[in-house]
C-alpha cells in the first residue's frame, strides 16, 4: 500500500512513518499542507495521513484543496484536536476519519487498511437523459450526436436537472443551486433561462424533454408528459 503522510512534527512522523514501512508500506512524506497537496496531486495514493496544524496551509485546506480537485483518496486525520466539534470540521473537510494524539499505533495502522479497503468513490463525470449528454470534464452538451451551445447558467440549469432527472425541481432550488439565490429577487430570471434552455435542447428534436409540471417547477425527462411511456 501507497501511503501519503503529511506530518510537520519530525517525531511523529518518524514514528508513523517507521511502523508503516515495517508493515510493507510504502511512505512519502511531507512537512507542510503545501508540500502535501503537491504530492497528492502529482501521484496516486492508498492513504493519506494528515496532521491538522501544519505550517504554509494546514490539514483542513490541504484536504478541501484536494477534494476540489477531484482527488478521492481516502484521508485520515491524525491530530491533537480531539473535541466533538474538531471532528465534525475535519469530517465535513473531506476527512474519511479521526485519529486523536497521543494514539496507538495498532489503531492508527489498522484505520489505515480500513480506508484501503473501501471501495473507490468513482465520479460520474458524463450525465445523460435519453439522448441528452452533458460532459462534465469536456464541458460540453450533444443531443442526438449534436453538439448543443449553452451559455455557462444554461450549462449549471441542465447539469443540476440532470442530477434530478425525473423529478419535479422548483423555481427556489433553481434560484439557490444556480444563481446562490436564497431569496426570491422578483424577477423572472428562472422562466427567462428555462425558455432559452428548452429552444436548446428541445428545439427540433422530436421528444421535449424540459417539461413544465403546472403549479410546481420543472421536469427533465425522456418519457411524454403525463408521466407514462408512449403506446
Amino acid at each position: 500500500m501507497k501511503i501519503l503522510l503529511v506530518e510537520d512534527d519530525k517525531q511523529t512522523a518518524d514514528y508513523v512513518a517507521k511502523g508503516l514501512r515495517e508493515h510493507g508500506h510504502t511512505v512519502d512524506r511531507a512537512d507542510n499542507g503545501r508540500d502535501g497537496l503537491f504530492l497528492a496531486a502529482s501521484e496516486p495514493y492508498d492513504v493519506m495521513v494528515v496532521d491538522r496544524h501544519m505550517p504554509q496551509m494546514d490539514g483542513l485546506s490541504l484536504v478541501k484543496a484536494a477534494r476540489a480537485t477531484g482527488i478521492k483518496t481516502p484521508v485520515l486525520f491524525l491530530t491533537t484536536m480531539g473535541g466533538v466539534d474538531d471532528r465534525v470540521e475535519g469530517l465535513e473537510a473531506g476527512g474519511d476519519d479521526y485519529l486523536t494524539k497521543p494514539f496507538a499505533f495498532a489503531e492508527l495502522l489498522a484505520r489505515v487498511s480500513a480506508l484501503a479497503r473501501r471501495p473507490p468513490i468513482v465520479a460520474a463525470t458524463k450525465l445523460a437523459v435519453g439522448d441528452l449528454e452533458l460532459d462534465l470534464l469536456g464541458r460540453s452538451v450533444t443531443r442526438a450526436g449534436k453538439r448543443l451551445d449553452l451559455l455557462a447558467q444554461e450549462f449549471k440549469i441542465l447539469e443540476f436537472m440532470l442530477r434530478h432527472a425525473g423529478e419535479v425541481v422548483t423555481r427556489t432550488m433553481l434560484l439557490e443551486k444556480v444563481w446562490d439565490f436564497h431569496f426570491d429577487p422578483k424577477t423572472n430570471i428562472v422562466e427567462t433561462h428555462i425558455s432559452r434552455l428548452r429552444s436548446k435542447i428541445d428545439k427540433g428534436f422530436d421528444k421535449a424533454m424540459l417539461q413544465t409540471v403546472r403549479g410546481a417547477g420543472y421536469m427533465l425527462t425522456d418519457r411524454p408528459p403525463g408521466g407514462s411511456d408512449a403506446g
